[in-house]
């Protein structure tokens, strides 16, 4: 690998980091002949799989996101149990639904005192360590070294704290984050094995690209997705009263990068005057010079209609990919190190997102709704001790899979409190015969951004069910395999009665083993 580019950070001495093991319950595999696997496991914010090239994305390309995927475990049919990023997180760490967790929106808390993964395998003999973006509002619990973006954390010179000191760096947070992982290796104690959570921020909105790629995708103009001009004609009013159109919700200087003074929100303005004071000078140049400002050609322009919409939507999405492109390049990094320092056979890489994401689906950005997109995360698992180079799987996986599964493959039992299956059998290319036919889903953050109503639902490998309630009552189905866009809703047609009625049981008894309080109507 040529010379990083990047600044290692010299203060990272990991005194310390012995992280005794207090017992280890459930460890299955403990004697000394056979070395348990370490786990690097990376994880963005909002990263949807058709922004994947393994995936088969018509976006853009990503070699070394696709690594993972070729040389171990694709997964077709992953979701997430609430599409929003600290639910999702606080289910991954946990392997519990929201309801049990204690996080089912953003405005909650974590309490770090329920066991997690990490936690487990930190008393199981293992160094943890949580990098980058965190998002839970309380501090980490269960890691011997953490250092974590504070909340949403920044793209540009950012702050992190670390186990509790906060400190600004100079540089972009994708870099940094990806600097301090490396540092955290290399000075690790390489007698045990490690499990570390390098989480970064991107590609979170406001989408603030590196200086290097402030200029990619300049000369493309970016596909329009298939389901760009739905109309929502056949769905509920949860769809028509939602706040996250590329028409209508993008904000002219935090989104669009536009003149701040256009904005309606002094908060919102105040808030981007003080992202953009965090830039040095020479990133501010290059800034200025990818987004003028003040924009004089497209005030001048006069776009308006259809031709404004599809502008924004080229604004958004160019930035959007440029936050992955960085995503890509550092996770190259990483995968380069491991094959360096000959850990690459005996670590376990995961890569996922916390959720799905809308890249002008249905007019839209963001998440938060069953549909597809949102639904759908990516998820590649690589361990070459499992021998499944390049294999994909389309068995229904879910976030609350991941705590399990990387406790089995630790060789430590699961507690029977986590609600989700190991997908080990899956990695080893078996199915079990009793492995799940239908996946749960339930989102209840309304009011709040974007307004999306409360909705709860089913999936299986070919119908989907939804239910918005709260202040209103109204169903949704659809036909995965005739309508893979989810265009037409088709509940209430008589002849769907006896599907409906099927799939409702099967919600129902979903809602009762996942012990959720909601009561279908």
């Amino acid at each position: 690998m040529a010379e990083s580019p990047f600044t290692r950070r010299d203060f990272l001495k990991t005194a310390g980091l012995t992280a005794a093991a207090l017992g280890m319950p459930g460890l299955l595999n403990c004697g000394r002949k056979k070395r348990r696997p370490n786990i690097l496991f990376i994880m963005t914010d909002d990263h949807a799989s058709h922004a994947l090239s393994c995936y088969g994305s018509q976006l853009m390309q990503t070699p070394n996101l696709d690594r993972i995927a070729q040389e171990g475990m694709r997964f077709d049919n992953c979701f997430c149990t609430n599409s929003i990023c600290a639910p999702s997180r606080a289910t991954i760490l946990t392997g519990k639904y929201s309801h049990l967790n204690g996080v089912p929106t953003n405005r909650s808390e974590f309490d770090g005192t329920q066991p997690t993964f990490p936690k487990i395998l930190q008393q199981a003999g293992y160094q943890t360590a949580m990098i980058g973006k965190w998002h839970l509002k309380s501090d980490p619990v269960g890691f011997d070294y953490w250092n974590v973006l504070p909340g949403q954390g920044q793209y540009y010179n950012p702050d992190f704290t670390e186990i509790g000191t906060k400190k600004r760096y100079e540089g972009y947070c994708t870099d940094l984050i990806t600097d301090l992982a490396l540092d955290w290796l290399g000075e690790r104690d390489t007698e045990k094995p490690f499990c570390m959570l390098y989480w970064h921020k991107a590609p979170h909105r406001n989408w603030m690209p590196a200086p290097r790629h402030l200029h990619l995708f300049d000369d493309r103009e970016m596909p329009y997705p298939p389901t760009w001009d739905d109309d929502y004609i056949t769905r509920s009013d949860a769809a028509r009263q939602q706040e996250m159109t590329i028409d209508h919700d993008l904000f002219d200087d935090f989104d669009l990068k536009l003149d701040p003074d256009r904005t309606a929100s002094n908060k919102l303005k105040k808030n981007w005057r003080n992202m953009l004071a965090r830039l040095n000078p020479s990133q501010r140049a290059a800034w200025d010079a990818a987004y003028d400002p003040k924009n004089e050609a497209f005030f001048n322009a006069n776009l308006s209609g259809e031709a404004l919409r599809r502008w924004k939507y080229q604004r958004y999405i160019k930035d959007y990919l440029r936050c992955i492109a960085a995503v890509d390049e550092n996770v190259g990094r990483m995968l380069d190190y491991l094959d360096e320092a000959g850990l690459a056979d005996d670590t376990i890489v995961i890569y996922t997102s916390d959720q799905g994401f809308y890249l002008g689906d249905h007019g839209w950005f963001d998440k938060r709704f069953m549909y597809e997109e949102s639904l759908r995360m990516p998820l590649m698992m690589r361990y070459p001790r499992l021998k499944n180079v390049g294999a994909v799987d389309a068995n229904i996986a879910l976030n609350l899979d991941f705590a399990p599964t990387l406790l089995e493959l630790a060789g430590v039992t699961p507690p029977p409190e986590m609600q989700g299956r190991s997908l080990v059998p899956l990695l080893r290319g078996r199915t079990p015969q009793d492995w799940r036919q239908a996946m749960y889903y339930h989102y209840t953050e309304y009011p709040a951004w974007h307004m999306v109503k409360k909705h709860y639902g089913i999936r299986t490998d070919r119908y989907k069910l939804m239910h918005f309630y709260d202040d209103i009552d109204a169903w949704e189905l659809y036909d995965l395999k005739q309508d893979p866009g989810e265009m037409h809703n088709i509940f209430g047609q008589p002849d769907q009665a006896p599907l409906v009625q099927t799939l409702r049981s099967q919600l129902d008894s979903l809602q009762h083993n996942y012990r959720d309080p909601i009561v279908v109507q």
